[in-house]
């Protein structure tokens, strides 16, 4: 593989580390918060959930930097929200102050899903497109076990503050992201669609495939103009709302939907209680918590090893088996009061999310939508994950305090089978095909 290609991927999947890490590490310090600063339910789902609801900002705005002021500039202010928000929501006192700066980054977070899987399925040959793509996944995943890691070092080591630590740590990550985008080039893609500056574009092409004649490269110039210069002909009878961009439409809605209705934001965030529920001491809890980081991170492995080999839609069937028996194991487990098995049903779950839904979300997101509508596809794709997140972790505290876990992993389980319900029936394959080849694949030119 081109080294470049594999090193500006990297960089741009940073991204998702940041994104893990502050995602996850508020786990270890809502119980804190919520004694601190004397929260009911309501005041603490809020608290919690003031990330999610700037993520549904950034996601739902995403599109526009992105398309606006490039790829490359829009990861760069992602890494700067970051480090605000570690820096502020560390140092806040008072619960207001701190979802303000949790907000903040959360609107960091919800840019990144947008901006960055969109930024190296635009850079990536078809054939790694998955793999390469996958690597923002990758390092969600990291973030989230460093994080659960971190959250514990911290928390063994100091009784005081120990939160702050937890939140204000995110800063060191947050500065080398933002230095590593300088090198960034633009996409190609973009200085085409956007920019109209084909040379430019050529030169980015010679780095991402050197091994490419002259001719092979004008060719991909050409072909990425036809495509966007089309879409742009088109432009008053073919808004991004319109028949004609249904297929991808409805892909990115559902596979963001069912992402979040299988459960996996409200295991991640709350964890530690979970496994309290279970009847596990505090800090037990806690450790089986950086479990849950390592087997994600296994899976992960796992699943972008898979995807371009097996494709995207065989890896969403095989995570959603995983998904169904976990769930319904689990539910039975609180059920019957078998407690004993809830950490490996836990487990399993983080396993089946691993390699199906979470190394599949942002690839199949970014590769469905034409060149000229992907950043609002992207944008779509990701309003949808983050807007049912945000509800879910809002209400979450309240759901556990009304219903029993076993009604509520039963739910879970029954919005996977509708998952695979979905997959089986009506998700086309698209492993191996060029962007612009897929707007053929997928009915829209």
């Amino acid at each position: 593989m081109n080294q470049r290609v594999f090193f500006w991927s990297l960089t741009s999947s940073l991204a998702g580390f940041l994104f893990g890490f502050d995602t996850v590490v508020i786990s270890g310090a809502e119980k804190s918060i919520q004694s601190l600063w004397e929260l009911g339910d309501l005041q603490h789902g809020l608290a919690m959930s003031a990330a999610l609801w700037g993520t549904v900002l950034g996601s739902l705005v995403g599109g526009w930097p992105t398309d606006r002021f490039g790829r490359k500039t829009t990861l760069l202010w992602i890494g700067i929200l970051y480090l605000v928000s570690a820096v502020w929501s560390g140092m806040a006192t008072d619960v207001f102050s701190f979802m303000i700066a949790r907000f903040i980054g959360g609107v960091g977070v919800g840019i990144s899903t947008v901006a960055a899987p969109l930024y190296i399925s635009e850079i990536a040959p078809p054939e790694r497109r998955g793999r390469l793509t996958g690597l923002f996944q990758f390092n969600i995943v990291f973030g989230i076990l460093i994080a659960f890691a971190s959250n514990y070092v911290i928390g063994s080591a100091m009784q005081e503050n120990a939160w702050r630590w937890m939140l204000v740590v995110e800063a060191i990550p947050a500065l080398v992201f933002t230095a590593m985008c300088l090198q960034l080039p633009s996409s190609p893609r973009w200085l085409i669609a956007f920019q109209n500056n084909g040379e430019a574009a050529a030169e980015v092409l010679r780095q991402l495939r050197p091994d490419a004649s002259e001719d092979e490269v004008q060719g991909l110039v050409n072909e990425i103009a036809e495509s966007a210069g089309n879409r742009l002909s088109e432009t008053p009878s073919t808004p991004f709302w319109s028949r004609r961009l249904m297929t991808p439409i409805s892909i990115a809605f559902l596979v963001a939907f069912f992402n979040q209705l299988s459960g996996i934001n409200a295991i991640l965030y709350f964890s530690p209680r979970i496994f309290e529920l279970a009847g596990m001491g505090e800090q037990t809890a806690l450790l089986q918590s950086i479990g849950i980081g390592v087997t994600n991170l296994i899976f992960t492995f796992v699943g972008l090893y898979l995807i371009d080999r097996l494709g995207r839609r065989t890896l969403l069937l095989i995570g959603s088996a995983g998904y169904i028996m976990s769930l319904g194991i689990c539910s039975y487990a609180f059920q019957s009061e078998t407690f004993s098995i809830v950490p490996i049903c836990i487990f399993a779950f983080i396993a089946a999310h691993a390699m199906g839904q979470g190394a599949v979300i942002w690839v199949l997101i970014s590769e469905v939508f034409p060149n000229s509508h992907r950043a609002a596809g992207q944008s779509l794709g990701s309003f949808t994950h983050w807007i049912f997140a945000a509800l879910l972790t809002l209400v979450f505290p309240s759901v556990v305090a009304a219903f029993s876990p076993a009604i509520i992993f039963g739910f879970f389980c029954f919005m996977m089978v509708l998952q695979a319900l979905w997959v089986t029936c009506l998700l086309p394959e698209t492993k191996g095909v060029s962007l612009e080849q897929m707007e053929r694949q997928l009915g829209i030119r």
